[in-house]
């Protein structure tokens, strides 16, 4: 299975508009965050998660073929604003989006036209499926199996594949979500900043005692903001099994 970050930023990206720190002006690459979203192949199969509005520009680089679903974690802008963008996809057939049961009515009521009885030709035709935590679907070869993270006070999902598990947007998890993280491989987990409190994130000691508590080989951190530094600063400072996520990093798992 290949794994590729298509963006690691937060909701504003990074650089961050209007910004002048030593991250925002840097020529580093590393530094360069768009929104946060992931692709993953195997064989056949390709996965989208969240579909945020740098989609577009992400997807480019990529060989033109079916998006066989397209997994939401939520809401938020940053994560569903580049759904629109999905049309040139529909030449294959209709994409099939999994959201849960909130995530999926708010997205009828933000793109309606998307959703009526009689669609207008062009607009993107969309498959939207509600699908509950812990009940597993399978796209393609791929099982897929969402748990429920507290964004804040909100509750969204994060997804298990294989020995895969991908959470953004996460402050906190209840004690028995925990059993859907048992013999993670890989993590992938939100850290948005080294310093400050955040009401609704994880930051970056957050994010590493959590990598610890669920005990995977390798952990991923990803959706920062500028304040978590130089790349090459913040990832000299990790502990052994942790890193940086950037845009266009790619796993074989």
């Amino acid at each position: 299975m290949r794994f590729t970050f298509l963006g690691t930023g937060t909701s504003g990206g990074v650089p961050s508009i209007g910004c002048g720190c030593s991250v925002c002006r840097s020529n580093d690459p590393h530094d360069k965050r768009l929104r946060c979203s992931a692709l993953i192949d195997e064989g056949d199969t390709r996965l989208l998660i969240d579909c945020g509005p740098d989609f577009r520009q992400q997807i480019l680089p990529f060989d033109f073929k079916p998006i066989d679903a397209v997994l939401l974690t939520h809401i938020h802008y940053d994560h569903v604003a580049g759904i629109d963008d999905i049309r040139p996809f529909c030449v294959f057939g209709p994409v099939h989006i999994y959201a849960d049961q909130s995530t999926a009515d708010a997205l009828r009521r933000t793109m309606p036209y998307c959703f009526g009885e009689h669609l207008y030709p062009g607009v993107p035709l969309l498959d939207l499926q509600a699908i509950a935590p812990h009940q597993t679907i399978t796209v393609g070869a791929l099982g897929i199996t969402p748990f429920t993270v507290m964004h804040g006070k909100l509750p969204i999902l994060g997804f298990r594949i294989g020995k895969l598990a991908y959470i953004t947007d996460m402050k906190s998890i209840e004690p028995q979500e925990m059993a859907f993280l048992e013999g993670t491989d890989t993590l992938v987990v939100n850290a948005l900043r080294k310093q400050g409190l955040h009401h609704s994130h994880q930051l970056v000691d957050d994010a590493v005692a959590f990598a610890q508590q669920v005990g995977a080989r390798e952990t991923y951190l990803i959706h920062f903001s500028h304040g978590i530094g130089l790349h090459r600063e913040t990832e000299a400072e990790l502990p052994e099994g942790v890193h940086l996520a950037y845009d266009g990093l790619t796993l074989d798992l």
